[in-house]
Protein backbone atom coordinates (compact mmCIF):
# COMPACT_ATOMS: atom_id res chain seq x y z
CA UNK A 1 0.00 0.00 0.00
CA UNK A 2 0.88 3.79 -0.75
CA UNK A 3 0.46 6.52 1.66
CA UNK A 4 0.29 10.10 0.78
CA UNK A 5 -0.26 12.62 2.58
CA UNK A 6 -2.04 16.34 1.34
CA UNK A 7 -2.78 19.33 3.01
CA UNK A 8 -6.55 21.09 2.35
CA UNK A 9 -6.33 24.48 0.26
CA UNK A 10 -9.96 25.15 0.77
CA UNK A 11 -12.66 24.01 1.93
CA UNK A 12 -14.08 20.77 -0.48
CA UNK A 13 -16.05 17.95 0.41
CA UNK A 14 -13.94 14.87 0.80
CA UNK A 15 -15.28 12.75 -2.18
CA UNK A 16 -13.51 15.43 -3.89
CA UNK A 17 -10.67 16.00 -2.38
CA UNK A 18 -9.69 12.58 -3.40
CA UNK A 19 -11.28 12.34 -7.15
CA UNK A 20 -9.11 15.83 -7.98
CA UNK A 21 -5.95 13.58 -6.72
CA UNK A 22 -7.33 11.18 -9.58
CA UNK A 23 -8.72 8.44 -7.66
CA UNK A 24 -12.34 7.09 -9.68
CA UNK A 25 -15.52 7.56 -7.37
CA UNK A 26 -15.56 3.68 -6.67
CA UNK A 27 -12.16 3.58 -5.73
CA UNK A 28 -12.76 6.12 -3.19
CA UNK A 29 -15.98 4.85 -1.59
CA UNK A 30 -13.96 1.78 -1.30
CA UNK A 31 -11.02 3.84 0.47
CA UNK A 32 -13.47 4.94 2.82
CA UNK A 33 -15.17 1.72 3.69
CA UNK A 34 -11.40 0.10 4.02
CA UNK A 35 -10.60 2.63 7.05
CA UNK A 36 -7.90 4.13 4.53
CA UNK A 37 -8.68 7.95 4.95
CA UNK A 38 -7.93 10.18 7.93
CA UNK A 39 -8.55 13.35 8.35
CA UNK A 40 -5.94 15.37 10.79
CA UNK A 41 -5.23 11.83 11.83
CA UNK A 42 -8.78 10.49 12.40
CA UNK A 43 -10.39 7.97 10.20
CA UNK A 44 -13.10 9.46 8.58
CA UNK A 45 -16.22 7.13 6.34
CA UNK A 46 -18.33 10.02 5.40
CA UNK A 47 -18.07 11.94 2.74
CA UNK A 48 -17.74 15.24 4.91
CA UNK A 49 -16.50 18.66 4.40
CA UNK A 50 -13.19 19.44 4.90
CA UNK A 51 -11.64 22.67 6.06
CA UNK A 52 -8.80 24.54 4.48
CA UNK A 53 -5.33 23.89 6.19
CA UNK A 54 -6.64 20.18 7.43
CA UNK A 55 -4.26 17.11 6.46
CA UNK A 56 -5.95 14.58 4.89
CA UNK A 57 -4.09 11.12 5.05
CA UNK A 58 -5.06 8.10 2.26
CA UNK A 59 -3.54 4.91 1.83
CA UNK A 60 -4.35 3.55 -1.66
CA UNK A 61 -2.84 0.25 -4.04
CA UNK A 62 -1.03 1.33 -7.30
CA UNK A 63 -3.50 -0.33 -9.46
CA UNK A 64 -6.06 2.52 -8.12
CA UNK A 65 -5.06 5.83 -9.93
CA UNK A 66 -3.83 4.04 -12.57
CA UNK A 67 -1.94 6.47 -15.91
CA UNK A 68 -2.40 10.04 -15.74
CA UNK A 69 -1.93 10.39 -19.33
CA UNK A 70 -1.69 8.59 -22.61
CA UNK A 71 0.82 10.02 -25.58
CA UNK A 72 0.03 10.80 -28.58
CA UNK A 73 2.66 12.19 -30.29
CA UNK A 74 6.41 12.45 -29.48
CA UNK A 75 9.83 13.43 -31.24
CA UNK A 76 13.64 14.23 -30.56
CA UNK A 77 11.46 18.08 -29.65
CA UNK A 78 8.00 17.64 -28.35
CA UNK A 79 5.97 14.97 -26.51
CA UNK A 80 2.09 15.55 -27.31
CA UNK A 81 -0.40 13.47 -24.26
CA UNK A 82 -3.77 13.07 -23.61
CA UNK A 83 -4.43 14.35 -19.94
CA UNK A 84 -7.27 12.49 -17.72
CA UNK A 85 -9.52 14.61 -15.45
CA UNK A 86 -8.13 15.78 -12.11
CA UNK A 87 -4.71 16.03 -13.18
CA UNK A 88 -2.80 19.34 -12.88
CA UNK A 89 -0.31 20.11 -16.15
CA UNK A 90 2.11 21.28 -13.99
CA UNK A 91 2.96 21.26 -9.78
CA UNK A 92 3.69 18.78 -7.38
CA UNK A 93 1.53 16.21 -9.13
CA UNK A 94 0.99 17.81 -12.22
CA UNK A 95 1.89 15.88 -15.58
CA UNK A 96 4.84 17.91 -15.85
CA UNK A 97 6.88 16.06 -12.96
CA UNK A 98 5.47 12.66 -14.34
CA UNK A 99 6.15 13.19 -18.16
CA UNK A 100 9.91 12.32 -18.67
CA UNK A 101 11.74 15.63 -19.88
CA UNK A 102 8.52 17.55 -20.20
CA UNK A 103 8.31 21.48 -20.05
CA UNK A 104 4.99 22.57 -20.05
CA UNK A 105 4.46 25.01 -22.24
CA UNK A 106 0.48 26.09 -22.19
CA UNK A 107 -2.08 24.28 -19.67
CA UNK A 108 -5.88 22.72 -19.31
CA UNK A 109 -7.53 23.28 -16.51
CA UNK A 110 -7.56 20.41 -13.60
CA UNK A 111 -11.06 18.73 -14.59
CA UNK A 112 -10.45 19.39 -18.40
CA UNK A 113 -9.28 16.22 -20.18
CA UNK A 114 -7.52 16.49 -23.70
CA UNK A 115 -4.46 17.11 -25.59
CA UNK A 116 -1.55 18.88 -23.94
CA UNK A 117 1.58 19.83 -25.26
CA UNK A 118 5.02 19.65 -23.92
CA UNK A 119 8.66 20.69 -25.19
CA UNK A 120 11.51 18.05 -24.49
CA UNK A 121 14.28 20.96 -24.91
CA UNK A 122 14.54 24.78 -24.59
CA UNK A 123 14.78 25.06 -28.11
CA UNK A 124 11.31 23.65 -28.73
CA UNK A 125 10.31 25.41 -25.83
CA UNK A 126 10.64 28.59 -27.67
CA UNK A 127 9.46 27.65 -30.93
CA UNK A 128 6.20 26.14 -29.00
CA UNK A 129 5.31 29.36 -27.08
CA UNK A 130 5.98 31.84 -29.63
CA UNK A 131 3.54 29.53 -31.52
CA UNK A 132 0.94 29.41 -29.08
CA UNK A 133 0.79 33.11 -28.47
CA UNK A 134 1.47 33.89 -32.44
CA UNK A 135 -1.89 31.21 -33.17
CA UNK A 136 0.42 28.72 -34.73
CA UNK A 137 -1.39 26.37 -32.77
CA UNK A 138 -5.35 26.16 -32.89
CA UNK A 139 -6.90 24.10 -30.22
CA UNK A 140 -10.41 22.50 -30.89
CA UNK A 141 -12.79 21.34 -28.05
CA UNK A 142 -15.66 19.49 -27.32
CA UNK A 143 -18.47 19.52 -24.90
CA UNK A 144 -21.80 18.44 -23.92
CA UNK A 145 -23.84 21.29 -22.64
CA UNK A 146 -27.89 22.21 -21.44
CA UNK A 147 -30.30 22.72 -23.64
CA UNK A 148 -30.88 22.96 -27.37
CA UNK A 149 -27.71 25.08 -28.89
CA UNK A 150 -28.27 25.00 -32.33
CA UNK A 151 -25.31 27.59 -33.59
CA UNK A 152 -23.31 26.74 -37.11
CA UNK A 153 -20.09 27.90 -36.98
CA UNK A 154 -20.91 31.02 -34.90
CA UNK A 155 -18.41 33.37 -33.10
CA UNK A 156 -19.57 34.91 -29.71
CA UNK A 157 -17.38 37.93 -28.59
CA UNK A 158 -17.68 39.00 -24.89
CA UNK A 159 -15.52 40.76 -21.84
CA UNK A 160 -13.77 38.31 -19.44
CA UNK A 161 -12.80 39.52 -15.70
CA UNK A 162 -11.02 37.41 -13.37
CA UNK A 163 -11.89 37.09 -9.75
CA UNK A 164 -8.69 35.97 -7.98
CA UNK A 165 -10.22 35.66 -4.45
CA UNK A 166 -13.12 33.75 -5.85
CA UNK A 167 -11.21 31.63 -8.46
CA UNK A 168 -13.54 32.01 -11.47
CA UNK A 169 -13.86 34.44 -14.12
CA UNK A 170 -17.02 37.08 -14.83
CA UNK A 171 -18.64 37.48 -18.35
CA UNK A 172 -19.77 40.56 -19.59
CA UNK A 173 -21.45 41.77 -22.72
CA UNK A 174 -19.62 45.43 -22.66
CA UNK A 175 -16.09 46.54 -22.08
CA UNK A 176 -15.93 47.11 -18.42
CA UNK A 177 -12.70 48.15 -16.07
CA UNK A 178 -10.50 45.26 -15.81
CA UNK A 179 -11.90 42.93 -18.59
CA UNK A 180 -10.26 41.60 -21.81
CA UNK A 181 -12.35 40.84 -24.87
CA UNK A 182 -12.64 37.38 -25.37
CA UNK A 183 -13.96 35.50 -28.66
CA UNK A 184 -15.28 31.57 -28.67
CA UNK A 185 -16.51 29.95 -31.59
CA UNK A 186 -19.45 27.38 -31.39
CA UNK A 187 -20.60 24.67 -33.55
CA UNK A 188 -23.13 22.27 -33.19
CA UNK A 189 -22.34 18.61 -33.78
CA UNK A 190 -26.09 17.67 -32.72
CA UNK A 191 -28.90 19.26 -30.31
CA UNK A 192 -31.50 18.29 -28.84
CA UNK A 193 -33.90 19.44 -26.16
CA UNK A 194 -31.85 18.31 -23.09
CA UNK A 195 -29.04 18.77 -23.98
CA UNK A 196 -26.59 19.40 -26.90
CA UNK A 197 -22.95 18.79 -28.37
CA UNK A 198 -20.57 21.25 -29.80
CA UNK A 199 -17.43 22.09 -30.89
CA UNK A 200 -14.85 24.77 -29.75
CA UNK A 201 -12.24 26.70 -31.07
CA UNK A 202 -10.82 29.35 -28.77
CA UNK A 203 -10.31 32.45 -30.60
CA UNK A 204 -8.79 33.97 -27.58
CA UNK A 205 -7.50 31.60 -24.43
CA UNK A 206 -8.34 33.23 -20.70
CA UNK A 207 -8.85 31.25 -17.73
CA UNK A 208 -11.81 29.15 -17.78
CA UNK A 209 -12.61 31.01 -21.51
CA UNK A 210 -14.99 28.13 -22.51
CA UNK A 211 -16.79 27.10 -18.96
CA UNK A 212 -17.53 30.76 -18.29
CA UNK A 213 -18.78 32.13 -21.88
CA UNK A 214 -20.92 28.95 -22.42
CA UNK A 215 -22.68 29.04 -19.38
CA UNK A 216 -23.12 33.26 -19.96
CA UNK A 217 -24.91 32.46 -23.41
CA UNK A 218 -27.22 30.10 -20.99
CA UNK A 219 -25.76 26.54 -21.94
CA UNK A 220 -23.37 25.40 -19.32
CA UNK A 221 -21.28 22.66 -19.50
CA UNK A 222 -23.30 19.47 -18.06
CA UNK A 223 -20.70 18.93 -14.74
CA UNK A 224 -19.49 22.15 -14.33
CA UNK A 225 -19.78 22.53 -10.82
CA UNK A 226 -18.62 26.30 -10.89
CA UNK A 227 -20.01 27.51 -13.56
CA UNK A 228 -23.10 25.33 -13.90
CA UNK A 229 -26.09 24.64 -11.96
CA UNK A 230 -26.12 21.90 -9.11
CA UNK A 231 -29.87 20.89 -10.24
CA UNK A 232 -28.86 20.58 -14.04
CA UNK A 233 -25.43 18.19 -13.10
CA UNK A 234 -27.55 16.25 -10.54
CA UNK A 235 -29.98 15.45 -13.55
CA UNK A 236 -27.62 14.02 -15.71
CA UNK A 237 -25.56 12.40 -13.03
CA UNK A 238 -21.91 14.48 -14.02
CA UNK A 239 -19.97 15.16 -11.24
CA UNK A 240 -17.27 16.03 -13.69
CA UNK A 241 -17.43 18.36 -16.66
CA UNK A 242 -18.01 17.05 -20.10
CA UNK A 243 -15.35 18.94 -21.59
CA UNK A 244 -12.20 18.19 -23.74
CA UNK A 245 -9.77 19.44 -26.10
CA UNK A 246 -10.06 16.68 -28.44
CA UNK A 247 -7.96 18.04 -31.66
CA UNK A 248 -5.35 20.56 -32.42
CA UNK A 249 -4.02 21.66 -35.66
CA UNK A 250 -0.05 23.02 -36.38
CA UNK A 251 0.83 25.51 -38.18
CA UNK A 252 4.39 26.24 -39.87
CA UNK A 253 5.74 26.33 -36.24
CA UNK A 254 9.83 24.89 -37.36
CA UNK A 255 9.44 21.95 -35.03
CA UNK A 256 10.38 18.77 -37.99
CA UNK A 257 6.80 16.40 -37.77
CA UNK A 258 4.66 18.67 -36.54
CA UNK A 259 4.29 21.50 -39.43
CA UNK A 260 0.79 21.29 -40.88
CA UNK A 261 0.00 18.51 -38.28
CA UNK A 262 -3.41 17.58 -37.30
CA UNK A 263 -3.91 15.62 -34.46
CA UNK A 264 -7.12 14.15 -33.12
CA UNK A 265 -8.28 11.97 -30.05
CA UNK A 266 -11.44 11.87 -29.07
CA UNK A 267 -12.67 11.48 -25.25
CA UNK A 268 -14.46 8.43 -24.28
CA UNK A 269 -17.83 9.56 -23.79
CA UNK A 270 -17.46 11.29 -27.10
CA UNK A 271 -19.85 9.19 -29.87
CA UNK A 272 -19.26 11.19 -33.26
Amino acid sequence: MNKKEIIVEKNKKLVTILQDYGFSFADVNKMLRSKDVKVDGNVERENVVIESGSKVTFFYSDDMLGKKYDVVYENADVVIVYKKVGIETSGENGLESVVPNAIAVHRLDRNTEGLVVFAKNTEAEKKLLSAFKGKGVHKFYVAEVVGDFDVKSQIFSAYLAKDDEKSLVKIFDKKKDGTVKIQTKVNTIKHAKESSLVEIELLTGKTHQIRAHLAYLGHPIIGDGKYGKNEDNKKFGMSRQKLACFKMTFEDIKIKGLDGKTLVKKPKWLDF
